[in-house]
C-alpha cells in the first residue's frame, strides 16, 4: 500500500505516540517528546525525532563537514566546530529511518542569535571573526563611538550553518530555532 507524505507523516507520529504511551516507555521515563533545544542535524523531523532515530550514528560517521556528533544520549546533535555546514544532504540519504530526510533541508529553522552585550566589539576589544567567516555574509559589524562596534544579523541571510557560533571566542552567539512562519486562514 502506497502511503502520500502527509499519511506517511501521520502514521509515524501515530507510531511514536504508541511509543510513548506504552507502559516500558513510562518505565523508562520516555514520557515527554523532545523540547526542542538541541538542534539535531539538518533534515531532521521536529516533534519526534528521538522516536524515528535508531542511534546508529551513520548520520554523524558520514558528514564531510564533522558538524554531527553523537551525545551522550547516543542521538545525533548539529554541532558544528571547525567548519560550516554545506547541507551537503550526505547524513539525510544514509539515514536508515524517517528521522533524517533530504526534502525537509528547506525546513532548517536554526539561525544564529547575538548576545551584543558579551561580544568583544561592543566592548572595545577589535574582533570581527565571525563576519570574516560568514560565507552568507549575513554578520556585519555597526561603528559605534568609543572603538566600539555593534554586530548586525540579517536573519534573511543567515542559513544557520553554525560556524559564527563555534568561532566565537566569547560565546556571544549561539543557534537558536526561529518559529515557523505560520500559514493564515482566510474565511
Amino acid at each position: 500500500m502506497r502511503y502520500t507524505r502527509f499519511q506517511e507523516s501521520s502514521v509515524a507520529r501515530s507510531h511514536a505516540m504508541q511509543q510513548l504511551t506504552s507502559r516500558r516507555a513510562f518505565l523508562s521515563a520516555k514520557i515527554r517528546p523532545e523540547d526542542g533545544t538541541v538542534a539535531r542535524p539538518p533534515g531532521s523531523v521536529d516533534l519526534c525525532f528521538t522516536e524515528l532515530c535508531s542511534k546508529c550514528g551513520e548520520c554523524a560517521e558520514t558528514c564531510p563537514e564533522d558538524v554531527i556528533t553523537v551525545g551522550a544520549d547516543g542521538y545525533p546533535r548539529f554541532q558544528p566546530t571547525d567548519n560550516p555546514c554545506t547541507f551537503c544532504g550526505d547524513c539525510a540519504q544514509v539515514c536508515p529511518t524517517e528521522a533524517l530526510k533530504i526534502d525537509r533541508l528547506p525546513e532548517w529553522s536554526w539561525r544564529a542569535a547575538l548576545t551584543a552585550d558579551t561580544c568583544l566589539s561592543m566592548n572595545g576589544i577589535s574582533c570581527r571573526i565571525c563576519q570574516d567567516n560568514c560565507e552568507q555574509s549575513a554578520i556585519r559589524f555597526k561603528l559605534m563611538t568609543g572603538g566600539r562596534a555593534e554586530p548586525v544579523l540579517d536573519l534573511d541571510t543567515c542559513n544557520g550553518c553554525g560556524i559564527c557560533p563555534s568561532l566565537c571566542p566569547a560565546d556571544a552567539i549561539a543557534l537558536e530555532r526561529q518559529p515557523q512562519p505560520q500559514m493564515e486562514t482566510t474565511q
